[in-house]
C-alpha cells in the first residue's frame, strides 16, 4: 500500500526542521544599523526592503530605504511621485518613527564624489570630460560601486537609526561586493599607472618620458581606441589622479562596514529551483566574505486551506465526475453477466432475455447519462474543474516543499521565514504593511510547525 502523499509531506517537514527567522527582534535591535536585501532578480527584493523599512519605522525607528531598482515601484508603493538621490519623507506611516526613501542616481553620486574630493577647477574639468561622462553613466560595476558609496555617505552622517538597502538587480550574484574591488583595480591598473606616470614625473623628465616612452604606446592605443578617446582618457586620468586613492580608501571602508556586527544580510528568494540555487550561492559567498547573514526570506510561498485532500485523490474524484463510467456502473449487462442464474445459460427464456435487454438499455452508461438532469451534469463538471485546480495547487505546493527541503538540507544553519503569496501586486503602504506583518507572522508559524 503506497503511503499517503500528505502524510509523507508532513513527515518530510518533521525530518527537516529549520530555524525560524525572527524579523521584529532584528528590526528593533538598536545595534542593527544596516539591513542589506540581496538575491536574484524578480524575487521581490524591492518590496521586501520597503516592507522591512516601513515596519521598522512604525516600530519607532528612523529609517531610510535605499533602492537601486529603476522601475520606481518603491516610490509608487510609498505614495511618492518620484525618488531621487536625496532621501524623501514618506507620509502616512503610523507610530513614532520616520520612514524616508531614495533611489540611487548613479551619475549624480559619482559627481558628488568628484566634487567632494577635488578642488572646484579640477572638479569642473573632470565633470566636463567625455571619458568621465561615459564612465560615470555606464562603466561596468559603476552602479554597484556607487550604491556602496551612497551607503557609506548615509552611514557616515549618522542621521538614521536603520538603513535598508535594496541591492542592484544583477544576475551576477554579489556584484555590489565585487564592484569596489573592480573599480579600484581599474583605477590602480597598469594602464592607468602608465597614463599618469608623465604627470607624476613632471617637468622635463616627464616630457622626455612622454615623448620617448609613451610615443609608441599612445600610437598603438590611438589606433585601437581612437586618438580623441585616448586624449580624453589621459586628460581624465591627469585630473583624477589626486582622487584615485580616495576611491580605494572609501571602498575598503565600506567593505569593512558591510562586515561589521551592525550589518545584517537578508537573502530573498522565491520557492523555485533557479531562485533557491542562486540563494545558495549567495549564502556561500557571504560566508566566504565573512558577511553577517541573518537568514533567508522565502517569498511568494503558496498554501492551501484544504491540504488534507491530496492531488491524487482530487484527480480521481474529478475523473469520476467527468466520466461516471469509470467508477459508477448501472445494473444493466454488468449485472446480468455477474448473475449466476443467467451467465452462460442456454436455457434463458425469451422473456428473460427481453427483460435483460431492457434492463441493459436502462442501466447502460448512455441510459445512466440520459437519466441525469440537465442541471446535475454542469454542477459535476464544475466540481471536477475545481478538483483539478486543487490538484494543480497541491502539486505546486509539493514542488515548492521539495525545493525548499533541498536548500535547507544543504544549509541547515540558515534561518528561514516564509512569506505567503498575495493575490495581487503591492502598490501602497497598506500592502507593504501587510507584507511586513506576514514577515513577522511567518517566523511564528514556522516555530509552531517545526
Amino acid at each position: 500500500m503506497s503511503p499517503d502523499p500528505a502524510e509523507a509531506q508532513d513527515t518530510a517537514r518533521r525530518l527537516s526542521p529549520t530555524r525560524a527567522l525572527d524579523v521584529d527582534p532584528l528590526l528593533d535591535d538598536p545595534g542593527t544599523r544596516i539591513v542589506v536585501c540581496c538575491g536574484s532578480g524578480g524575487v521581490g527584493k524591492t518590496t521586501t526592503a520597503a516592507a522591512l523599512g516601513l515596519r521598522a519605522a512604525e516600530r519607532g525607528r528612523k529609517v531610510v530605504v535605499l533602492t537601486i531598482d529603476p522601475a520606481k515601484r518603491l516610490a509608487q508603493s510609498m505614495g511618492i511621485d518620484s525618488l531621487d538621490n536625496v532621501p524623501r519623507r514618506v507620509k502616512g506611516t503610523e507610530g513614532d518613527g520616520e520612514l524616508h526613501a531614495m533611489m540611487l542616481d548613479m551619475k549624480r553620486t559619482f559627481d558628488e564624489v568628484v566634487e567632494a574630493h577635488a578642488d572646484r577647477e579640477r572638479a569642473a574639468a573632470i565633470l566636463a570630460n567625455p571619458f568621465y561622462q561615459s564612465l560615470s553613466a555606464g562603466f561596468a560595476g559603476t552602479q554597484e560601486y556607487m550604491a556602496m558609496e551612497k551607503l557609506g555617505q548615509l552611514r557616515a552622517r549618522d542621521e538614521w537609526d536603520l538603513i535598508v538597502v535594496d541591492t542592484p538587480p544583477s544576475r551576477s550574484a554579489l556584484d555590489f561586493l565585487d564592484a569596489p574591488k573592480r573599480l579600484g583595480s581599474f583605477l590602480d591598473g597598469r594602464l592607468i599607472r602608465l597614463l599618469t606616470a608623465p604627470a607624476k614625473l613632471g617637468g622635463r623628465a616627464g616630457m622626455a618620458f612622454l615623448n620617448v616612452g609613451m610615443s609608441m604606446m599612445t600610437g598603438t592605443l590611438g589606433k585601437l581606441l581612437g586618438g580623441q578617446l585616448l586624449k580624453d582618457v589621459q586628460t581624465f586620468v591627469a585630473a583624477m589622479d589626486t582622487t584615485f586613492g580616495g576611491f580605494r580608501t572609501r571602498a575598503d571602508a565600506t567593505y569593512k562596514l558591510l562586515q561589521a556586527p551592525g550589518t545584517a544580510f537578508l537573502v530573498v528568494a522565491a520557492p523555485e529551483r533557479d531562485a533557491l540555487r542562486e540563494a545558495a550561492y549567495f549564502v556561500e559567498r557571504l560566508a566566504a566574505e565573512d558577511m553577517p547573514l541573518v537568514g533567508l526570506v522565502l517569498n511568494r510561498v503558496h498554501g492551501s486551506g484544504a491540504g488534507g485532500l491530496s492531488a491524487e485523490r482530487a484527480l480521481a474524484a474529478a475523473e469520476n465526475l467527468e466520466d461516471p463510467r469509470i467508477v459508477d456502473q448501472g445494473d444493466g449487462k454488468a449485472g446480468l453477466r455477474n448473475s449466476p442464474d443467467t451467465y452462460g445459460s442456454s436455457r434463458a427464456s425469451t422473456s428473460e432475455a427481453a427483460a435483460g435487454d431492457t434492463a441493459s438499455e436502462e442501466g447502460s452508461p448512455a441510459a445512466t447519462e440520459g437519466s441525469r438532469t440537465e442541471t446535475e451534469r454542469p454542477v459535476d463538471l464544475l466540481a471536477a474543474g475545481l478538483l483539478r485546480l486543487h490538484a494543480e495547487r497541491m502539486q505546486l505546493l509539493s514542488r515548492e516543499q521539495r525545493t525548499r527541503d533541498r536548500f535547507t538540507a544543504r544549509h541547515p544553519e540558515v534561518a528561514v521565514v516564509d512569506v505567503p503569496a498575495l493575490p495581487g501586486d503591492v502598490h501602497d503602504l497598506a500592502g507593504l504593511r501587510d507584507i511586513g506583518a506576514r514577515l513577522a507572522a511567518g517566523a511564528a508559524g514556522r516555530r509552531e510547525t517545526s
